[in-house]
């Protein structure tokens, strides 16, 4: 299967040793030369062949820009896929092709009678967090800690653990297909982001994910994992108490997070002071000097209770 996009940039299937390998050295960029879990050659070959899907981005040149690799299977009785790797490369961020192969992974997975492809991702990432659920239409469905172990010889994950929100892509449905072919510019109402961050709202509370995380990270590794420490006991105390994640915003005071980009997030009201708050009264900021302070955060709702 081929698509070519607009920008020139053509998205197909992997079907060669030299397309299995630079997939191979796309992981090794982008997670380090250390990372203990990258797919080798022969396995991406074989999920391939079992109706896995790996594809790739190319440019005019045939380089490969960026790639998307998972598996299919049975999830509850029903036909599901797991999206294990999405990975692009650092000069070609920025440019969408993030949910470009997740348009076009739906695209394979749909003919083949997939409903649902599962995938996971860090809370405290809100470039990813505003991807998966406002660009694309999942909802976290598991918080999983440590999911792949405290190290994974990657630099992304040294010195905060793996912990993962899972999150169920309703492929077949009339609103994901909305986000992906018709979505318009964001408008302010609660079901599209961004909307308000009401704290009156009953049985409803909001989870704060740091301003740039992988800065936090690099600029002060202990106030990096607070934020791990912090957000981990509010999802798991409030996922277990009957709430479910129902949406990402962000306060006016910033623009919207880029899917290319490192932005961050917001606090429950019980919370009066967070990680980033602290670090806000040092006067450290994550976005450029100048810059509108950027705030965002995840809705939980209990809609048990509806």
């Amino acid at each position: 299967m081929r698509k070519q996009l607009a920008s020139g940039v053509e998205l197909r299937n992997a079907s060669s040793d030299a397309d299995y390998a630079a997939i191979v050295e796309l992981q090794r960029l982008t997670w380090g030369e250390r990372f203990d879990d990258a797919v080798p050659p022969a396995i991406l070959m074989i999920s391939r062949k079992m109706g896995g899907v790996v594809a790739g981005a190319f440019d005019e040149d045939d380089r490969m820009l960026g790639f998307i690799y998972g598996l299919s299977g049975f999830r509850h009785g029903r036909r599901a896929h797991w999206s294990h790797m999405l990975a692009v490369t650092r000069e070609a961020r920025g440019r969408g092709l993030g949910r470009e192969l997740k348009a076009f992974q739906r695209e394979i997975l749909l003919p083949l009678g997939v409903e649902t492809v599962y995938w996971t991702y860090d809370p405290l990432v809100a470039r990813n967090a505003n991807l998966n659920l406002n660009r694309l239409g999942a909802l976290p469905v598991e918080y999983v800690v440590n999911m792949y172990g405290e190290d994974t010889g990657s630099v992304l994950h040294s010195g905060l653990g793996t912990d993962r929100f899972v999150v169920a892509w309703p492929i077949a449905t009339s609103r994901v297909d909305w986000l992906i072919n018709a979505a318009p510019a964001a408008a302010p109402t609660r079901a599209v982001p961004p909307f308000p961050v009401d704290e009156t709202l009953p049985e409803t509370a909001w989870v704060e994910a740091p301003p740039n995380i992988g800065a936090i990270l690099r600029s002060s590794p202990e106030t990096a994992f607070d934020w791990r420490r912090r957000t981990r006991a509010q999802f798991q105390e409030l996922l277990g108490a009957g709430h479910e994640v129902t949406g990402f915003t962000w306060r006016n005071e910033g623009a919207e997070p880029d899917a290319g980009r490192d932005p961050g997030g917001a606090v429950p009201r019980q919370l009066r002071t967070s990680p980033g708050a602290r670090h806000r009264e040092r006067g450290w900021h994550a976005d450029a000097p100048g810059s509108p302070e950027r705030r965002y955060y995840y809705r939980l709702e209990r809609t048990d209770s509806k």
